[in-house]
């Protein structure tokens, strides 16, 4: 508990930190671009645009709406697959600052956690104009929107914490990452419907087991279907998010003043 308390007093004091940080990584991200931050829109609608002619036009799948269905997949997917890969090698890639001065190595975290949170709150803003487009109507469901972002979250913190010290040690792992998260992302239902393409019962298990395809199949719901979350399972889902969180928080406080020596 002495060191839940120890975090919370480190948020507080680097909060100013991570926020400043994140605002210049994403000024140097667009610095030399042409198109400067244009690029934050036109990558999901890309990615959106490819899977709907492989879908649609390829495989001739006839999902309602699908430019949107597939939009709210790759907008979550980004978020998670962006924080994950980056985290892994993250202590390194960040040495000159931590090898200069003190910092807990969790804000580093907190940091890209704002960087594709920003990124993924334009993605969501795009979300609400092809509902305007596609005739979706708004409704109060939309209102779980934080509380299922709030899931994520902290879901993707707690594993980054985790995979963040185990990246510094492990110099595999940034591979075995790659498998495992193309892996995931074909079992995610980021360009079709796990609940019509997979028959039942698996495709209930797919839903409730992989929390990645669980949040996306939620997010719809809530912008395409008007329904209601499943509250349970968000709310075991986030107990494991925070449990993931304490595990990494705890070992980052117990290891990091090897990092330096590692790096």
């Amino acid at each position: 508990m002495i060191k839940i308390k120890i975090f919370i007093e480190n948020i507080k004091k680097y909060l100013g930190y991570s926020i400043y940080s994140a605002k210049s990584e994403l000024k140097a991200e667009v610095a030399n671009s042409y198109l400067n931050w244009i690029w934050w829109i036109l990558e999901p609608i890309c990615m959106m645009l490819i899977y709907i002619f492989i879908v649609e036009i390829v495989f001739k799948s006839k999902e309602p709406n699908f430019p949107v269905f597939v939009f709210i997949g790759i907008t979550v997917w980004n978020y998670f697959n962006k924080m994950i890969t980056s985290s892994v090698k993250l202590i390194k890639n960040k040495k000159t600052i931590i090898t200069k001065i003190y910092l807990p190595k969790y804000i580093l975290v907190l940091e890209n956690s704002f960087i594709y949170g920003f990124k993924a709150m334009v993605s969501f803003a795009l979300i609400l104009i092809l509902m305007l487009i596609f005739k979706i109507n708004f409704t109060i469901y939309l209102l779980y929107f934080i509380s299922i972002f709030a899931l994520l979250y902290i879901m993707t913190f707690g594993l980054c914490c985790i995979i963040m010290h185990f990246g510094t040690y492990i110099e595999d792992l940034n591979n075995v990452c790659n498998i495992g998260l193309k892996f995931l992302f074909y079992f995610s239902g980021i360009f079709y419907n796990i609940e019509t393409k997979i028959k039942y019962p698996f495709n209930k298990y797919l839903l409730t087991i992989n929390p990645i395809s669980f949040i996306i199949n939620e997010f719809r719901n809530i912008f395409m279907f008007s329904k209601t979350p499943n509250i349970f399972v968000m709310l075991v889902w986030f107990i494991i998010g925070i449990v993931f969180s304490i595990i990494g928080i705890k070992l980052i406080h117990k290891y990091e003043k090897n990092y330096i020596k590692v790096v």
